[in-house]
């Protein structure tokens, strides 16, 4: 039978108490951000551990304590073929290895998993996000749960950047679907133990699991950058690109020197397609920074970004954790109505979807953190751990 095969056979990094000498090089993206204009990133981090980028909110003694020797070897962290390349750096962060995985589509398209190593009563990360293609990626991820349940795993996390089908979590009209809600079934049933979301587009998506959830912010990435940037908080602004949306402006405007906030009106005549009806708030010479879970097509943001400069907005940021970027959504984001789109990597960002106004930031730090105090049993009741969702 022809097949097609991808392989996960990536080269045992150092261990833990090995990473500090000076002469280290980490071949994959900086942790914490790199800038996209029009070019590839370059994929080093130089010099010793002490210069690995941390976010403000990550403490250097807990990242040393994940570096010692001492942790469980018992914790293993597996990649689908959905985002290699942060699960890679997760892995980096966190002082590991990825686990040794084999994945194939054989001719007619089925998916075959089969782990290359013992996990028979280890603590397992799964990092697959159901990003698009969202049906393969999902039928993978479930895949390769149940490999590592009949494996032997001890508990089984499944690590999902961007949760796909979590737009479809109610009925908004007569025989629809809920399609979140089936997609939870199906990873609780295939076996997974725990999951570990990022920026679910509705909280009550938590709820339609039977397992614990752990829902991971990635504002306070998206934030640590605005901090680097040289605008005045009196002239800030916070924008939610519709109603549904202004818990999550509200609370990043607060983080933001307590900005003013902002709301634009809009009604939706059908998927994936907005018309601005109004705005709500002063953004007269203003910058306005635009705050939403996802972009899509970027129908509903770049719409808005046009109302904020015909009220005289002075300039308009888009920030966003998952970049989707449906057609015709480059054109929409490049044409000149933004001065910066800011987003993570939850999702990969094809070099064919690059243009010079895009920063693209990384979550490996957060979620692998997150990873650690998951497997150490330790909770974020206490700063500055308390916007991490861990419960």
């Amino acid at each position: 039978m022809t097949s097609l095969s991808f392989h996960v056979n990536l080269p045992t990094l150092p261990k833990p108490h090995s990473l500090f000498p000076p002469s280290l090089r980490c071949n994959v993206a900086e942790p914490q951000r790199f800038k996209v204009n029009g070019r590839s990133p370059i994929p080093t981090i130089s010099g010793g551990a002490e210069n690995l980028s941390i976010p403000s909110f990550l403490t250097w003694n807990h990242f040393q304590k994940s570096l010692s020797p001492s942790n469980d070897t018992r914790l293993r962290i597996f990649s689908g073929t959905a985002n290699p390349s942060l699960a890679q750096e997760i892995a980096c962060y966190m002082g590991l290895a990825l686990g040794k995985i084999k994945i194939k589509r054989f001719a007619d398209g089925e998916i075959y998993v089969q782990l290359q190593e013992s996990v028979r009563g280890c603590d397992v990360y799964l990092v697959q996000p159901t990003c698009p293609p969202a049906n393969e990626n999902l039928m993978e991820l479930l895949i390769m749960i149940d490999a590592c349940r009949r494996a032997s795993a001890k508990n089984i996390t499944a690590v999902i950047p961007y949760f796909g089908y979590a737009r479809a979590d109610r009925k908004t009209q007569g025989r629809e679907s809920i399609a979140a809600k089936l997609v939870a079934n199906l990873i609780t049933e295939a076996g997974a133990d725990r999951v570990l979301a990022c920026d679910l587009h509705s909280g009550q998506s938590m709820g339609y699991f039977d397992i614990p959830v752990d829902h991971v912010h990635g504002q306070p990435v998206i934030l640590d950058y605005l901090a680097s940037k040289t605008i005045c908080s009196d002239d800030l602004v916070v924008v939610s690109p519709d109603v549904g949306g202004v818990a999550r402006a509200r609370a990043f405007a607060k983080k933001l020197s307590d900005a003013p906030l902002a709301i634009v009106d809009k009604r939706r005549q059908g998927h994936n397609i907005a018309e601005v009806m109004n705005l709500i708030g002063d953004v007269r010479g203003k910058v306005a920074v635009m705050v939403d879970d996802m972009i899509d097509t970027a129908g509903t943001i770049a719409k808005g970004a046009a109302l904020l400069h015909q009220e005289g907005a002075r300039e308009v940021y888009a920030c966003s954790t998952h970049a989707v970027f449906s057609p015709p959504a480059i054109e929409r984001l490049s044409s000149g109505l933004f001065q910066e789109v800011i987003i993570t990597n939850t999702i990969p960002v094809s070099e064919k979807n690059y243009f010079p106004q895009l920063t693209i930031l990384s979550v490996a730090n957060l979620l692998g953190e997150t990873i650690w105090r998951v497997h150490d049993d330790c909770s974020g009741v206490s700063e500055p751990y308390s916007g991490l969702g861990i419960d």
